[in-house]
């Protein structure tokens, strides 16, 4: 039973982390798109321009590069987006060609942000593998103790009861019966059966003993995964925030820089600057989500959440 629930949570684990990977790349593109709306209106802004003689073509070509890159960027991450949606299918037990739509947003993710984690040092028993560990040891013991037992005296009752038919003549030979009853108690003790006896216990002993370091080994191996996965997952939220306020000053940059050029205080050489820098921190901030979401997966894991 507990080898069936390891493999059921290792199963949890892979399908979360593959929906997961489903709702940051529907972010991605949710963000690509909205690059290509700004960035289409901003080449048709400077297409008009150019026409009008108040923006050089160099301007145009630098915005138009960055357009198309952007363009393939979002066709690439489509596909991601399919091959996404096929692994969620193929973790869940879909057929891959079967249609599967994840209404959930990233924004419904929750993050324990503000909430300092504490240190749960019985969490661990909380794993399977610990508790298959226990069984292992529980059945050693009890084998032990059948072992020993073989030393000890045995005591056994015994009893019997028959009837002896005699007579002179075949005729009567029923007519009379004699009853016979024994009853006693029988000891069994042990004096000498060789040394093998002896070397299973010993050999038993061995075993309960590994057990024994087993179990403080992989408590120490799971507290310390735990510990990881909570400085890990922490570190994880904090880069979240930090690459979220990048982003959203790289927007306010590119914003105020497009202001700047539209009213001939700026050049273009700045607006592609700040939607290279936007871009960027986009892609910063679609790793640090990822990140901080399989963190998120890998300490319910370790403190033994996911059933």
């Amino acid at each position: 039973m507990r080898n069936f629930n390891r493999t059921k949570i290792a199963t949890n684990v892979a399908v979360t982390k593959a929906y997961y990977q489903v709702l940051v790349s529907n972010e991605q593109l949710r963000l690509l798109d909205a690059n290509v709306t700004q960035l289409g209106q901003q080449v048709k802004e400077t297409t008009a321009l150019n026409k009008q003689g108040f923006a050089e073509k160099i301007d145009l070509d630098r915005i138009n590069v960055l357009y198309n890159n952007l363009l393939t960027t979002r066709e690439n991450t489509q596909r991601l987006i399919v091959l996404s949606n096929q692994l969620l299918k193929f973790q869940i037990g879909m057929k891959v060609t079967d249609s599967l739509l994840v209404e959930e947003k990233i924004v419904d993710v929750v993050f324990d942000s503000n909430t300092p984690l504490e240190v749960d040092t019985t969490a661990y028993q909380n794993r399977v593998e610990y508790g298959l560990l226990e069984t292992q040891r529980k059945l050693n013991d009890l084998n032990l103790q059948r072992l020993k037992s073989e030393y000890l005296p045995t005591l056994s009752a015994f009893g019997s009861s028959t009837y002896q038919y005699q007579a002179e003549n075949f005729g009567d030979l029923y007519d009379i019966k004699y009853p016979s009853t024994v009853i006693g108690l029988r000891l069994s003790i042990p004096i000498f059966s060789g040394f093998q006896r002896k070397y299973r216990v010993k050999q038993a002993e061995v075993e309960l003993k590994k057990n024994d370091n087993t179990l403080v080994n992989a408590k120490n191996g799971i507290l310390l995964q735990q510990e990881q996965a909570r400085i890990t997952y922490q570190n994880g939220v904090k880069s979240l925030k930090n690459q979220q306020a990048n982003m959203e000053l790289s927007q306010e940059v590119l914003r105020v820089s497009k202001i700047k050029y539209q009213e001939g205080v700026g050049s273009s050489i700045e607006v592609t600057q700040a939607q290279t820098e936007l871009e960027q921190s986009e892609n910063n901030y679609i790793q640090a989500l990822y990140d901080a979401l399989i963190s998120k997966v890998d300490l319910e894991n370790a403190y033994g959440r996911i059933h």
